[in-house]
């Protein structure tokens, strides 16, 4: 079982957009990083996304880009504030979904699957990037997952 998370595309500021929805320089990232993705056949089984614009419309290109048939699906509880600790103990049946959503609950849930606390940061996303993370074995302990790999669009 794999969990890819990934931190929403570029998005234009409020002011600009109400509802920050990416920018071109967005769309073109996360186009780019799900075509290499697709390359390396990664087995996403579903999306599900936070419901802002934004994450709604990075979940799309990789959803089109790696022509789902499951529908992406919107979920309560990965907003930026909301507690990871609720959503790690529904992963077990999610199954290689792909996770849309934002910064700092993505990188709060990466620490807190890796080391059994949030508070500590294991990694930092990139927009449009992918996180792969992937666990030993099933069991109680959440704490039981590393980082397998990760797709970002630049590298320095």
């Amino acid at each position: 079982m794999a969990l890819f998370l990934v931190q929403h595309g570029i998005s234009a500021p409020k002011d600009i957009d109400p509802e920050k929805g990416l920018t071109d320089l967005g769309i073109e990232e996360t186009n780019r990083i799900a075509a290499v993705a697709k390359g390396y056949k990664i087995p996403v089984g579903k999306i599900i996304h936070s419901g802002k614009k934004r994450a709604e419309q990075t979940g799309i290109i990789y959803q089109e880009t790696f022509a789902l048939k499951t529908p992406m699906e919107m979920i309560s509880g990965i907003n930026p504030m909301d507690d990871v600790r609720s959503f790690a103990t529904t992963i077990e049946a999610r199954k290689n979904w792909m996770v849309v959503g934002h910064l700092p609950f993505m990188e709060r849930l990466v620490s807190f699957l890796t080391t059994g606390v949030e508070d500590i940061r294991v990694y930092q996303f990139q927009n449009s990037g992918i996180v792969c993370l992937d666990r030993e074995s099933e069991g109680d302990n959440v704490a039981n997952w590393f980082i397998k790999w990760t797709l970002n669009p630049n590298i320095s």
